[in-house]
């Protein structure tokens, strides 16, 4: 029995959080940066590129890669995709494999690397769609599908915190739109336009939209509107006839 197995100590001061996301980044033995996520009954630990488990299946970077290039050697031999299919092994693998690159960009948002969120979010909406559109097994289309406004939550989330740690605030707030409407077309695309007024997703995106713009510099324009707000409010007339008249040269001068 091999004592330098046990964990035991590795974790002892780090406590497990129920719904929170607790991670770390480590150099490991290799010398290579690792990251280590901390779940109920020990930790999981990853590569930061690649693959998160670190191997190459059939000397691609992953699963989807390799399925990927059959995918195009499939069209080069025929002409089109049409005919192309993933059996329901394949699709285990596959979503097997999605679980991971979830479990890292999880990881990664926890600690504020927004890039390696947007990468492993933009790698698993691939894996999703290649599954939509080959998957053989409805139940597999299904299954990859379901978490598709999840991930381009994360996805535009992440954009928008990189924008906002390099106060462009205007640009951040444009991901947080652009997300919003990237799940809403999800939902019409399949007939399940209703989705979109109940879907967390979007609440989260309009949440996040709300915060940066709490956080944005007030414009001079910003400025007055808010002070002819506070005229009105007083009867303040005579000062809201000059501010109104401040804000007209202002909007007519951009």
């Amino acid at each position: 029995m091999d004592n330098n197995r046990d964990i035991s100590e590795v974790i002892r001061d780090w406590e497990y959080q129920p719904g929170q996301t607790s991670a770390r980044k480590i150099k490991g033995k290799d010398g290579k940066e690792k990251i280590q996520l901390r779940v109920e009954l020990g930790l999981l630990q990853m590569e930061t590129k690649g693959r998160p488990d670190g191997k190459r299946p059939y000397g691609k970077a992953s699963l989807l890669e390799y399925h990927l290039s059959k995918l195009e050697q499939y069209r080069a031999k025929h002409g089109s995709t049409m005919g192309f299919k993933l059996d329901k092994d394949e699709c285990e693998d596959l979503y097997r494999e999605a679980l991971q690159y979830y479990q890292r960009y999880l990881s990664l948002f926890s600690l504020k690397d927004y890039q390696g969120v947007v990468r492993d979010t933009e790698r698993n909406l691939k894996a999703h769609n290649l599954a939509e559109s080959y998957a053989v097994d409805e139940e597999y289309r299904r299954i990859f599908t379901k978490y598709v406004p999840y991930i381009i939550m994360m996805n535009a989330k992440a954009k928008a915190l990189i924008n906002l740690d390099k106060t462009q605030y205007n640009k951040a707030l444009m991901e947080t739109k652009r997300g919003i409407q990237r799940i809403d077309e999800f939902f019409k695309n399949r007939g399940q336009s209703e989705f979109s007024e109940k879907s967390e997703e979007i609440a989260s995106l309009r949440e996040l939209g709300e915060e940066i713009r709490r956080k944005k510099p007030l414009t001079e324009l910003d400025k007055l509107e808010l002070d002819l707000e506070e005229a009105v409010k007083r009867e303040d007339f005579e000062k809201a006839a000059k501010l109104r008249d401040a804000i007209r040269r202002l909007e007519g001068g951009k």
